[in-house]
């Protein structure tokens, strides 16, 4: 499949964009007509410039404003394409995007619009250049593709054909299925975005909500399946507009726009092989028999969703609050790396590394997240593949290998070996000569929270999906003494593994010396209150949470009087819902973790959402108190 993105994508200078394209591993891109205009660079310039990158100039764009007009605002429109034309050639670019009119549009007459464009082709011709008609979505006349491909084959020019993009395709809920009898030599260009679902007007959504394959909700797999099936071979591009991505580093987005698309072309070539079998299994024949086409999707190594944790590392300079804390919890000392400078500390299967190697945080902070994986290696080429980067940790020749890739917030993420029983190998490398009690109590790491920083959310939703076949689950917005706090739950499909990304308040980017919002780690244990009571007994310094709560969850949920007063005695959470029940607590803020201890009975699957508000207002509190 040829890659390719639009330069509105990204932030920086046309030159800054064509460098980063390159770099990500682009095989060309679409010139936005700003991006010339506002540059120093000639048209001979940025040719030479995307030659000697290695970048294919795949599409002019946009062109607007042309059809369905008066006789005297066609021929203004057509003087303004042959200067278009002159300065394609002068790029060295054979293809122009025209929208459907928006503006100036005056008559609601095809024939008249088919003979417009039949112009328009003409003179395009005798400059060797072709036409790519596409229906905005909020095009005044024509805003369905289906209707831009009848106008193209009433043309039946050579230089006109149409250019399909999923975001006007798929906003509109337009049925992608006939894309497959449009002939495949008149689809002159594809381009690709993904959006959140929202409902709101189509060009602001268009304008400022646009995202990365991956990174929203359309079916973006089937809307390329369709295509492939269609039989074209053209690039495939991005045109994504997002105030986020164009605030953001120029390469780095560069880099997350090429994972998206190669993730989107493991999907669609699944789609397709998915499709193909159910075809198969209808027509009554046992197997299906991979069908090619012209379009070669690549796949990328096959993993399987994560096993579950298998490990959390927090990392510090000082770290005898948080050896404290996790002693009161009850958590048992493993001793220290035979020859580096960590920690391990366990309770039953959930184990946290303390970290005070060349610590740069002034206070604990998360710094890591070990997986089970069936095979670390094919993991970590499948992520490598995936544009992540490597994080490497220096070992002996007898100690573990881990296979660790770098995450869009810089936690490092790294792929274990897991074993059936739930245990790992390199526990042993701990503690030498150190007794262990035989007895501990039952616990696992339940989920881990971690803050993104706000030009990198997307990016990371991505990510966990890409590399780690983790699924995103709809997102919630929890209210906040900050703000708004929106939350992206990332998880295995049995809840092995749950990853919460919190998109913190805006303020809070501007930050540097407290924090409001922070990252935990929360255990999953069989019996929380007698976890509470012991932690007690240990002088654990538990979150505070006030009357209020107890007497509005008493009114919500008539709890027996007994069990209300054990909850407000111990400072635990409650909720419910008609799967089962929630406890929680929480335990004060060192640095910028804290963490949770949870117990999940029946089939109780969500975080205790009705309680986070109390959490972020107490948490404020304490943060805030002089």
């Amino acid at each position: 499949m040829r890659t390719g993105i639009a330069t509105v994508c990204l932030s920086g200078t046309l030159k800054e964009k064509m460098q980063a394209c390159a770099i990500a591993g682009f095989d060309g891109i679409e010139i936005f007509e700003q991006d010339l205009v506002t540059s120093p660079h000639s048209p001979e310039d940025v040719r030479k410039m995307a030659a000697d990158l290695g970048l294919g100039l795949d599409l002019y764009q946009p062109f607007r404003d042309f059809d369905g007009v008066t006789q005297d605002l066609l021929e203004a429109n057509l003087k303004r394409a042959e200067a278009k034309f002159n300065l394609m050639e002068r790029l060295g670019m054979d293809t122009i995007l025209v929208c459907s009119n928006v503006a100036t549009a005056t008559i609601d007459d095809d024939d008249l619009r088919a003979e417009q464009l039949a112009e328009l082709a003409g003179l395009a011709g005798d400059h060797g250049v072709k036409v790519a008609y596409e229906a905005l979505a909020w095009g005044k006349y024509v805003n369905d593709y289906e209707h831009a491909y009848r106008l193209v084959e009433m043309v039946d020019h050579p230089n006109l054909g149409t250019c399909l993009d999923s975001f006007h395709i798929l906003s509109r809920d337009w049925d992608t299925a006939p894309i497959e009898d449009i002939n495949a030599e008149k689809i002159f260009f594809v381009q690709v975005a993904d959006a959140p679902k929202l409902s709101m007007d189509v060009l602001s959504w268009s304008r400022h909500y646009r995202v990365f394959p991956g990174e929203g909700q359309f079916e973006l797999a089937k809307f390329m399946g369709h295509v492939v099936r269609a039989g074209y071979t053209g690039p495939v591009s991005l045109e994504v507009f997002n105030d986020v991505f164009r605030q953001s580093d120029t390469e780095r987005t560069a880099v997350d726009a090429m994972r998206s698309l190669i993730w989107l072309e493991e999907q669609s070539a699944k789609w397709l092989a998915g499709t193909a079998l159910e075809t198969e299994t209808a027509a009554g024949n046992g197997s299906a028999s991979r069908r090619r086409y012209p379009m070669e999707l690549a796949t990328l190594p096959k993993v399987n969703e994560p096993a579950g944790f298998n490990f959390a590392e927090v990392k510090a300079d000082d770290t005898a609050q948080l050896e404290k804390l996790l002693g009161q919890l009850g958590f048992e000392f493993e001793g220290r790396h035979r020859t580096k400078d960590v920690q391990l500390w366990t309770m039953g299967q959930a184990r946290v590394i303390i970290n005070e190697q060349a610590a740069s945080h002034t206070e604990p902070a998360i710094a890591a997240l070990g997986f089970d994986v069936d095979s670390p290696v094919i993991a970590s080429a499948r992520a490598q593949q995936l544009k992540a980067p490597v994080v490497a940790r220096k070992v002996q020749a007898d100690e573990e290998v881990f296979q660790g890739i770098s995450a869009p917030d810089s936690t490092e993420i790294f792929l274990c070996q897991g074993s059936p029983d739930g245990t790992a190998a390199w526990t042993h490398e701990f503690g030498e000569g150190l007794e262990h009690s035989a007895a501990q109590r039952n616990a696992v790491i339940d989920h881990v929270n971690l803050a993104q920083p706000w030009q990198h959310f997307d990016e990371a939703v991505l990510f966990y999906t890409s590399a780690l076949a983790l699924e995103p689950q709809p997102f919630a917005e929890v209210p906040s003494p900050s703000g708004l706090v929106r939350s992206q739950v990332m998880k295995t499909s049995n809840g092995a593994v749950r990853l919460v990304l919190n998109l913190a308040p805006a303020q809070q980017a501007q930050e540097t010396a407290r924090k409001t919002y922070q990252e935990h780690i929360a255990f999953a244990v069989d019996d929380l209150v007698a976890t509470a009571r012991s932690a007690h007994d240990r002088g654990l310094e538990f979150l505070q949470i006030p009357a209020n709560y107890y007497e509005d969850l008493d009114a919500r949920f008539d709890l027996e009087p007994g069990f209300l007063a054990t909850l407000k005695e111990l400072n635990l959470l409650y909720d419910r819902d008609a799967n089962g029940e929630f406890l929680h607590f929480y335990t004060a803020t060192v640095g910028s973790v804290f963490f949770e201890m949870v117990e999940r009975r029946g089939d109780y699957d969500g975080y205790g959402a009705p309680n986070a508000p109390v959490r972020h207002a107490v948490q404020y509190d304490s943060l805030h108190r002089v």
